[in-house]
C-alpha cells in the first residue's frame, strides 16, 4: 500500500495537468527504509512527448547524488498518461528499474487535465516485469513526523 501526503498527491496531479498534453514525470524521495514519500521532485520530460517520458540523464544523476547526500531513496516514481488509463504500458514495465519504488500513474485523459475534473491516480509495484496494483491512502500529514508540515484540511475533504 502507498501512503502519501495530500500535498504531495496534489502536487503530482498538478504537474500532470500542467505538462498536458505531454507526459509529466518525476520522483518523490524519502528517507531510506521509510517507505514515506516526502520530497517532491518534478522532472523535465526530456522526450517532450504525449506518449512517452524520459528523465534527462543529467537531472537524474543530480537527483541521485542529492538523495545519496540526504540518505534518501526514490519512494515514488511517477508519470502521466495523457490519452490512456493510468496503467503501466509495456514500455513502462520494461523501464521500471527501482524494485522498491511505488510506480504512480496519473491519467489526464477525457478532460482530467482541467482543474475540477478527477484525474485517475493509481499506484503499482513493478518487479521483474510483474505489475501489481496497490491501494493508495492519502493522509493529511504523517502522525509520527514532526519535521513536516501537514497539508491544510478542507471541509470538503474526508
Amino acid at each position: 500500500m502507498l501512503t502519501i501526503d495530500r500535498a504531495v498527491h496534489d502536487a503530482i496531479v498538478a504537474h500532470a495537468r500542467r505538462d498536458h498534453p505531454d507526459e509529466a514525470c518525476g520522483v518523490v524521495a524519502g528517507p531510506i527504509g521509510s517507505d514515506r514519500p516526502t520530497r517532491f521532485v518534478p522532472m523535465l520530460n526530456a522526450a517532450m512527448s504525449p506518449t512517452f517520458y524520459e528523465f534527462d540523464s543529467g537531472d537524474l544523476l543530480r537527483l541521485y547524488r542529492e538523495m545519496d547526500d540526504n540518505d534518501e531513496e526514490p519512494i515514488v516514481v511517477y508519470h502521466s498518461h495523457t490519452a490512456t488509463e493510468a496503467y503501466p504500458s509495456r514500455t513502462d514495465i520494461d523501464l521500471a528499474g527501482e524494485p522498491g519504488a511505488h510506480y504512480v500513474l496519473v491519467s489526464t485523459r477525457d478532460g482530467a487535465e482541467v482543474e475540477g475534473v478527477d484525474a485517475d491516480f493509481r499506484s503499482f509495484r513493478i518487479v521483474d516485469g510483474e505489475v501489481t496494483e496497490e491501494e493508495v491512502t492519502v493522509v493529511h500529514g504523517y502522525a509520527d513526523d514532526t519535521t513536516s508540515t501537514p497539508a491544510p484540511r478542507s471541509d470538503e475533504e474526508g
